[in-house]
């Protein structure tokens, strides 16, 4: 059973959400909440799988409460405000519900969600969604990056810097942020600034990484890890 929450302050969504959860027998709903500072208590100490989050909160909105968040559960938004939709993919964002939302169209949500094995079985971890892009905000505007085109990250204070093969993009995010987001094994940090792309790396050697007209640095920290996965005794990860 999936371990879920909903965050709505409209009784009459909550209804129908929680109605949806019992008819799909694939659920197990720990609480409900009408605003998120209750949700965020719950969130940091209950294990939550899942949330069904509307966007339109009073006092914290749902997309403040997720860059609240330190490692957020993955997200299904409810809500009746389709223009925010772009704005939501900076998460690891499910599924984008339209309120009222039908059985037939949350059929869909979970048919996602068990038939893409995000949760793996009952009593493990979780097995994280993962697209083959992500939206990034700089400045007021979302640029959609593939994964593919990711050359490296670089990490300033609390500002990223993507360095893609068409531009680089600076956006408002920390290095751990970052990882999250990030699919698991095509990526590896290399150095408390810099994550690099492993299908860009053109050569490791002493304390660095080429990675064709960039050569970067491999941190103390990390030296044992990179080694490792250079000759393979262990799969490189973040």
């Amino acid at each position: 059973m999936i371990r879920c929450i909903i965050i709505e302050d409209e009784p009459l969504a909550q209804d129908v959400i929680k109605s949806h959860l019992q008819k799909s027998g694939r659920f197990n709903l720990v609480g409900t909440y009408r605003n998120a500072p209750e949700a965020k208590e719950a969130i940091e100490k209950e294990e939550i799988d899942l949330i069904f989050l509307d966007i339109q909160l009073p006092g914290m909105t749902g997309l403040n409460l997720l860059r609240s968040l330190s490692n957020p559960p993955l997200v299904v938004f409810t809500t009746s405000y389709p223009e925010y939709a772009l704005e939501s993919y900076e998460f690891n964002v499910i599924d984008y519900l339209l309120k009222p939302v039908s059985y037939e169209r949350f059929s869909k949500t979970v048919d996602k969600i068990i038939d893409g094995n995000i949760f793996k079985t009952p009593g493990s971890e979780i097995k994280p969604f993962y697209r083959d892009h992500i939206f990034i905000r700089s400045d007021s505007k979302f640029f959609r990056v593939s994964f593919s085109d990711i050359i490296y990250i670089e990490g300033m204070k609390d500002y990223l810097k993507i360095h893609t093969i068409e531009h680089d993009i600076v956006t408002h995010k920390t290095m751990g942020e970052m990882e999250n987001i990030l699919p698991p094994g095509q990526f590896i940090r290399i150095h408390k600034s810099y994550i690099v792309a492993v299908a860009r790396i053109k050569a490791v050697f002493g304390n660095s990484v080429d990675m064709g007209h960039t050569q970067l640095p491999i941190g103390l920290n990390y030296k044992e890890r990179i080694m490792s996965f250079v000759t393979g005794k262990s799969f490189g990860t973040l």
